[in-house]
């Protein structure tokens, strides 16, 4: 259930299209870090695609707040309940129509997000000290009771990648656009992928890829608000949980409960990354009347929703599921169709909040 941001421009074959965050920390992993290239001349604002960590003008976010408020009438209750209920068909829909072309591979996300990539533990820079020697002390734990497992597969066990020393969850992975680049970068013998969506078309997508391995990765239909139903992973088991553009699919009131249930996977230590859309980004304010569902929360053409979040209202959400901070950054970036001569700002949030440590 990635949400299809691409259409407003939000990815592209550039590198250079990426969440701008300088104090993002790196791994050795040859790709340039986000969050250098800044406009101070703006007469040359078409000489690259993008620009980072751009200040808005009071009047810039004075037009902003006012375009949200004009398009802010909600649509009937009826026609809520409709696109809520339906919302497994237009998600299916979607990937139908789609398949694996709307989205580009998220090769950025080794930069931001250095858990994510070998050789990282998951206390690499964010969380320095004694949180580190825990979960370092954790994993050596792991691995000895776990055995040499470098050639087995991980799918012998109680459940899927129980023998896994290292297990990262994305949740609406959508056709693989993040998974299949963890498990091409990351080499590391005891990592386990699992994956799930809300889409069972996106699901098939995910496991017909030619690079699917099922010892080293499993591929679940899940829906992320119906907290009642079980994940095939035991609570306390995992270590990364990945949302990028998924928690803004989900209606505003089933947001606290869906986190508070991820959150109860992750080991201690166990770490939750988010990116996602910030309030008056460049979709939201391109939504017409006849298109709000509630405060802030849309219904896009063909019927997916989605939310424009605060980094007061991601604190809260994380912090009532009993997560740490460790990152919560807000990034303005500018992108230009040089083209096209057309400049888009955007606005996105990256998170990162933990579990606390033994």
């Amino acid at each position: 259930m990635a949400a299809p941001h691409a259409v407003d421009g939000v990815e592209g074959s550039s590198s250079e299209t990426g969440l701008t965050l300088s104090d993002s920390s790196t791994c050795d992993v040859k790709r340039p870090q986000f969050g250098t290239r800044f406009l101070t001349d703006p007469r040359q604002v078409f000489q690259h695609n993008a620009w980072d960590n751009v200040e808005w003008t009071d009047e810039q976010e004075a037009a902003a707040k006012k375009k949200v408020l004009e398009n802010s009438q909600p649509l009937p209750p009826e026609k809520q309940e409709e696109y809520d209920s339906r919302a497994n068909e237009y998600w299916n829909g979607f990937y139908t129509i789609h398949e694996n072309r709307f989205f580009k591979d998220r090769h950025w996300l080794f930069t931001e997000f250095p858990e994510l990539a070998p050789q990282c533990s998951l206390n690499h820079e964010s969380h320095p000290g004694a949180s580190g020697a825990v979960e370092s002390q954790q994993n050596s734990q792991d691995r000895e009771q776990s055995g040499e497992h470098a050639a087995l597969s991980h799918t012998d066990g109680d459940f899927p990648g129980s023998s896994a020393t290292y297990r990262i969850l994305e949740v609406g992975c959508g056709v693989g656009n993040t998974v299949f680049p963890i498990l091409k970068t990351n080499n590391d013998p005891g990592l386990f992928v699992y994956c799930c969506d809300f889409s069972s078309t996106a699901v098939e997508l995910v496991k017909s890829n030619p690079e699917y391995d099922p010892g080293r990765c499993y591929a679940f239909v899940h829906d992320l608000s119906d907290v009642e139903a079980n994940y095939p992973i035991p609570d306390g088991t995992l270590d990364v949980i990945v949302l990028i553009f998924v928690l803004s699919a989900l209606h505003p009131k089933k947001m606290q409960a869906s986190i508070s249930r991820l959150a109860r996977l992750l080991k201690p230590g166990g770490v939750m990354l988010l990116r996602d859309y910030g309030r008056y980004d460049m979709a939201q304010l391109r939504f017409k009347k006849g298109r709000c569902l509630s405060e802030n929360f849309y219904v896009r053409g063909d019927g997916t929703q989605v939310y424009f979040f605060t980094q007061d209202e991601l604190h809260e959400l994380f912090t009532q599921a009993k997560l740490e901070k460790v990152q919560n950054l807000v990034d303005r970036r500018l992108q230009v169709n040089r083209g096209k001569q057309l400049t888009m700002y955007r606005v996105w949030i990256q998170c990162k909040y933990r579990q606390a440590p033994v």
